[in-house]
């Protein structure tokens, strides 16, 4: 469904709420303003297959231009707002888009985008535009609130985070529906595995750039639900918006639990959270104990998942199945799941491999980029894909992530996965966050580094290093503890929960840091 059906049935229901300020925009809003776009767009003369790009921070207006796009058959591709203008303008330029609408919140880095993107027709800003950019109110002002005669499907077009190179668009076929269709398959998954129906109050505590975030905020509007949505992520803001807004449904990054964690036990637990049903977590490996202390104050409504935008694959897993195999990102719901060593032969039971998914046929491609398509794709198998995750599955076909393949460290001939150490030291009350990576070593190839962000007031010298390098050589073999620990006041961490860990570790190969950054 869409937000015109609901619009008929309760328009003056909210579609979403701003977290921070109360604003308020309904689903006859929602609809009027996202037709209004959709005929300007069309207007223009774009058509089924077209691109179109948004450059915004969390704004309700996200919803409208996401909306429009997706009633006109058009490809949205939404761009990482804390991107610099050429790193901005090559995902614009490489998309093809036609249409980009900015925000005057980001138009230090959006009036540097025109000259490196000739394709682009038409440049929108909200707020007070920019030289070169029509105002995107008066815009839609002059369009009718009217639907299109014909309303194809279109569908997000986003970008890889880019953590290891040049951001990959994820170019997925056009559904062969009309937005108007009561079977479309926006919102199915999340109605049929975590119950999201009109009734849902869903809390969107992250970025709208991310394919989660946005993904989940469209079903629940799909769904005739409300989205609440913060501007940005704070832990006292999110446990306020649960209490304020009766929030049923949630979507959360690790990070964020350990930061709500390590607030003051008494304010933390001064919310009311009691309409919370469902939380669900991913994008990111969730450290065990991390998530059994969630379990603890939340309860059994803590939901995992483990996929990527490419959408090749998918596993699930309940609380109820993770608290008896803890650990576990869960049983393939979307996929089969095949763990292969670097020739691609399938290892058994237990042994860590890449992990590929097998569909039907290749769901995806990388625009423009046949080699990384095939780099994706098993060597004998094109219709198994991977993310370039390593894991193992036990007996029972439950998928179990020990790291990135390219993360992974190999000292002295044995693998070491940086995971398992980066869970160990991130509960020791003095880290804020941690990474851990390979850096040269010449007699065993590599060593394990550790770089940690001491939490707030812990005094960053020799002393915390020797006790941090103490405590994991309580809790983990000694072959795995880093060699030396280097602080940081900030790890480059992007808002999606991802650690952006290749800025850390290039700055070792090559040359030795010894100290503290």
């Amino acid at each position: 469904m869409y937000p015109g059906h609901w619009a008929k049935i309760f328009p003056d229901k909210p579609a979403m709420i701003h977290a921070g300020t109360g604003e308020r925009v309904s689903y006859r809003s929602l609809n009027d303003r996202s037709n209004q776009l959709a005929q300007n767009m069309w207007s223009l003369g774009l058509r089924k297959g077209d691109h179109v790009a948004v450059f915004m921070d969390n704004d309700l207006r996200y919803f409208e231009i996401v909306w429009a796009a997706l009633r006109s058959g058009l490809y949205l591709t939404t761009i990482n707002r804390y991107l610099t203008a050429d790193e901005a303008a090559y995902i614009i330029d490489n998309s093809e888009a036609k249409v980009v609408i900015a925000t005057d919140y980001l138009a230090a880095v959006a009036d540097h985008l025109a000259p490196k993107c000739p394709l682009v027709g038409q440049w929108l800003m909200t707020g007070e535009p920019s030289a070169g950019y029509l105002d995107y109110e008066q815009v839609l002002a002059a369009n009718p609130a009217e639907p299109l005669a014909s309303e194809p499907s279109g569908a997000f077009m986003l970008y890889s985070s880019g953590t290891t190179g040049r951001p990959k668009g994820i170019l997925r076929p056009l559904p062969e529906t009309q937005i108007t269709d009561q079977d479309g398959n926006i919102g199915a998954l999340q109605r049929s595995i975590w119950g999201f129906d009109e009734d849902t109050i869903y809390l969107s505590p992250a970025p709208l750039y991310h394919s989660a975030p946005i993904g989940f905020c469209t079903a629940t509007q799909a769904l005739g639900g409300t989205v609440v949505m913060m501007p940005k992520f704070n832990e006292n803001d999110a446990l306020k918006a649960i209490q304020e807004y009766k929030v049923t449904h949630s979507q959360w990054v690790p990070t964020m639990f350990s930061r709500m964690l390590k607030m003051d036990e008494t304010e933390r637990l001064s919310y009311d959270l009691s309409t919370q049903k469902v939380a669900i977590h991913a994008a990111a490996p969730c450290p065990r104990q991390v998530k059994q202390q969630m379990f603890e104050w939340w309860g059994p409504i803590i939901y995992e998942y483990y996929g990527g935008t490419e959408l090749n694959g998918l596993t699930h897993i309940t609380p109820e199945a993770w608290l008896s195999r803890p650990g576990t990102v869960g049983q393939p719901v979307l996929g089969q799941i095949h763990i292969c060593n670097d020739d691609g032969l399938e290892l058994p039971a237990g042994e860590p491999g890449i992990v590929y998914f097998e569909l039907p046929e290749m769901p995806f491609e990388y625009l423009k980029d046949n080699d990384k398509t095939r780099d994706a794709q098993h060597p004998q198998h094109p219709n198994w894909s991977a993310l370039g995750d390593v894991g193992y599955v036990d007996e029972d076909g439950y998928l179990y992530l020990t790291d990135r393949a390219t993360f992974m460290i190999i000292s002295g001939g044995v693998n070491i996965y940086p995971q398992e150490i980066e869970d160990v030291l991130i509960m020791h009350p003095d880290v804020a966050d941690v990474a851990v990576f390979g850096v040269p070593n010449e007699e065993m190839g590599e060593e394990v580094k550790a770089v940690i962000q001491p939490a707030m007031g812990v005094v960053p010298d020799d002393a915390l290093a020797e006790k941090l390098l103490g405590y994991t050589r309580e809790h983990i073999a000694h072959f795995k503890c880093p060699r030396s620990i280097d602080f940081e006041a900030e790890l480059p961490r992007l808002p999606t929960g991802k650690l952006y860990k290749r800025l850390l570790k290039d700055r070792y190969w090559g040359r030795k840091n010894t100290g503290i950054v």
